[in-house]
Order: C-alpha cells, then sequence, then structure tokens
C-alpha cells in the first residue's frame, strides 16, 4: 500500500488531507508542489483542473479534499470521521460542504491580497517545502506571479472585502454552535470539525503547519488588526485544532 499526497504547504485544503490521514494513523508521502508549475503534473495525474490536494493510492487517483475524504473512510474505516449515524452525517457533509464553498475561497482571497503586497513575505510561504531555488524564481518573477493568483482567483480589494465578510459572519455562526455543543455534528470529532479547523488554521497559524509563519510585525496591518478582533473565535478552532490534530 502507497498512498501519496500531491499538495502545496500552505493550502489549506491540503492540511484538511494532511490532518485526515495522521487522524487516522496512515504512513503517506506527500509531493509538495509549486504553485503555477503544479498544471503540468497534476493534469498528468487527473486529465482534468490543476487543483490540489490530489491522493495517489497505489495508481487510483482522487483529487479534491472532500471527495479524498470519503475515500479514506471507504477504504480505512478505522477511526472514522463521517457520521454513522444518518442525522449526523448528513449534518457533517452539510457543513463541510458550506465551508469548502464559502470558508475556503474567502480566507485565501482576503489574506493573499493583503500578503501579495508584501513578496518578501509570501514568497517564503508560497515555495514552503519546495528546493530552495524556487524562493529565488518566484521572486524575481513576482510581479507576474500577483497578476496571474489575483486573475486565478479573482482577488481585488472589492473581493477581499466581500471575503471578509464571509468569513465574520461563519465564524459568528460556528462560535455560536461550539458555545452549545461540543462538535458541529453529533456527538464526536467528525469532517465538519476537521474542515472548520483546518481551512481557518491560516488565521491562528498553528506551529506544527508546514510553513514559515511570518513574525507579528511582519503581517499586514488590516489582517492583523482583523486577528486581534477576531481572536475569540478563533481561539474556539484553535482549540479544536490543538486537542484533536494529530502527527506523524
Amino acid at each position: 500500500m502507497a498512498l501519496k499526497l500531491y499538495q502545496f504547504a500552505i493550502s489549506h485544503y491540503c492540511e484538511k488531507i494532511r490532518w485526515a490521514l495522521d487522524f487516522k494513523g496512515l504512513s503517506y508521502q506527500t509531493t509538495t508542489l509549486l504553485p503555477g508549475q503544479h498544471v503540468k503534473t497534476i493534469r498528468r495525474l487527473t486529465g482534468r483542473e490543476s487543483s490540489v490536494p490530489v491522493l495517489d493510492h497505489d495508481g487510483h487517483i482522487i483529487q479534491g479534499s472532500a471527495e479524498i475524504l470519503d475515500y479514506l473512510d471507504e477504504t480505512f474505516p478505522d477511526q472514522p470521521l463521517t457520521p454513522a449515524d444518518a442525522d449526523s452525517r448528513e449534518q457533517a457533509l452539510a457543513w463541510e460542504k458550506r465551508l469548502d464553498e464559502e470558508a475556503g475561497p474567502a480566507i485565501r482571497c482576503y489574506s493573499y491580497h493583503h500578503f501579495l503586497q508584501r513578496p518578501k513575505v509570501v514568497v517564503p510561504m508560497l515555495a514552503a517545502g519546495t528546493p530552495f531555488y524556487n524562493r529565488i524564481m518566484l521572486s524575481l518573477a513576482f510581479s507576474r506571479v500577483d497578476e496571474l493568483m489575483r486573475k486565478w482567483m479573482k482577488i481585488n480589494e472589492k473581493t477581499a472585502g466581500q471575503s471578509r465578510e464571509v468569513m465574520e459572519g461563519l465564524l459568528k455562526e460556528l462560535a455560536a454552535t461550539y458555545s452549545k455543543q461540543p462538535f458541529l455534528a453529533g456527538d464526536t470529532f467528525t469532517r465538519a470539525d476537521l474542515t472548520a479547523a483546518a481551512l481557518f488554521a491560516p488565521m491562528f497559524q498553528p506551529t506544527e503547519y508546514p510553513v514559515p509563519w511570518p513574525k507579528t510585525s511582519k503581517i499586514p496591518k488590516d489582517i492583523k488588526d482583523w486577528l486581534d478582533q477576531w481572536q475569540p473565535e478563533l481561539e474556539v478552532l484553535s482549540r479544536i485544532y490543538k486537542d484533536h490534530r494529530k502527527h506523524r
């Protein structure tokens, strides 16, 4: 049995799968790709769009974080992340779908809008886990990288503001839900909790995450102010991460 995860180190969707694999105690290899240069590799594997994460299990290719979680629970049923109870399962999957479609893109858009304005800070995060020369290459070509990322992910002042509002609405709802119950779906930790904490992890910056987080002084002021304001809500998710994130 060989499990190989194709990823960006910085991707919070990839963190979902790293966490799931570790939670289940599975042995796996990671192949960390450089954003932009990943396209050829991922299309060769999938024959489809170039998004990560992609899991290769002995030649069987699964793309997308939700699809990979489905596959892992079906193939490796120990330490399940999908509830057996029908109502809890429906609730967990609904939370995951909403977070994947709303929180993930919003966090990415808001964060990159501000960090792309600081090339020296963002380049090491984008190139994390890849050969050192990628940092040099990204730095030299950064104006083009900035242009392509903003176009690809529709990042601008307006969309960043809209993304911030989406993040705040979800954080309020998540904090309110966790104030009434320990988990989002049923009475155990599920893929819903994992998704919420993994996708928001770049905002509370756990030390276990495989990227070099910037020093506080290097964080853009807009993000720093936002983090200060929303610290109580983020702490709820940080606690989920600390309590349930098992590492190899």
